[in-house]
């Protein structure tokens, strides 16, 4: 599970999937119900291209009856797809998007206590993150709402991954379901976006270790006190 990430700003964006948001964006670390932006197939687009929304991180699913949904929506189990409310209709019209991000964070409790691990990417390019979206309008507004939820996959096998996040005593060290975000990488862009079903799932696995790097995340800088100073 993936709860922070930091996104591209408008010029990487730009820079790696030759598209620029709708708006100015600068780099900005970003935690669930958010604003963020994700790439998608282009909606209106006589021929095959690409946009840049920006949306809500945790996806709005079209039966909600409001925008503030009441229950986490913000990652959605690969494995789950086809079963769970939220995610079958979208993952069934192929609403498949990538989610640009500079590095995301996870939890390491080898210690006995969390530490934030940040993950960037080998080759110094931004992550293209695969994801779902969906657009659900307010009945009473008529206001349209764009959300996007992080695809995980099962990483109990994968090196670096399976070090994440507390692990459940009461299942085994291969057991614990351990989860990761899935990297898509620029080659297979296309084949995420505008394949089938089946293609696309092929490309749902943690990222590959010749990709990934991961290490503590460095403490932010500390805050001054307020008030009376000894200057």
């Amino acid at each position: 599970m993936c709860t922070k990430y930091v996104s591209s700003d408008d010029a990487a964006i730009e820079r790696y999937w030759q598209i620029r948001p709708g708006q100015t964006w600068l780099t900005v670390s970003l935690h669930p119900r958010a604003q963020g932006p994700f790439i998608r197939r282009a909606q209106h687009a006589v021929e095959p291209a690409l946009e840049c929304v920006i949306g809500q991180w945790g996806l709005i699913p079209s039966f909600a009856k409001e925008a503030h949904v009441a229950f986490s929506t913000f990652n959605a189990r690969f494995e789950e797809l086809t079963q769970k409310a939220s995610y079958k209709v979208p993952w069934a019209r192929g609403q498949r998007c990538l989610i640009p991000a500079l590095s995301f964070d996870e939890p390491n409790w080898e210690t006995g206590r969390n530490v934030w691990w940040r993950f960037t990417r080998r080759d110094g390019a931004p992550w293209g993150l695969a994801g779902l979206w969906n657009a659900w309008t307010d009945v009473a507004t008529g206001e349209l709402h764009e959300s996007y939820t992080m695809l995980t996959i099962n990483a109990d096998q994968h090196p670096l991954m399976r070090r994440m996040h507390k692990p459940d005593p009461a299942y085994g060290p291969d057991e614990q379901d351990k989860r990761s975000v899935v990297a898509i990488e620029q080659a297979d862009v296309e084949r995420w976006l505008y394949g089938t079903r089946e293609e696309a799932s092929t490309l749902v696995v943690p990222p590959s270790m010749d990709v990934i790097e991961g290490a503590p995340a460095a403490a932010p800088p500390r805050r001054p006190r307020t008030g009376n100073l000894d200057l």
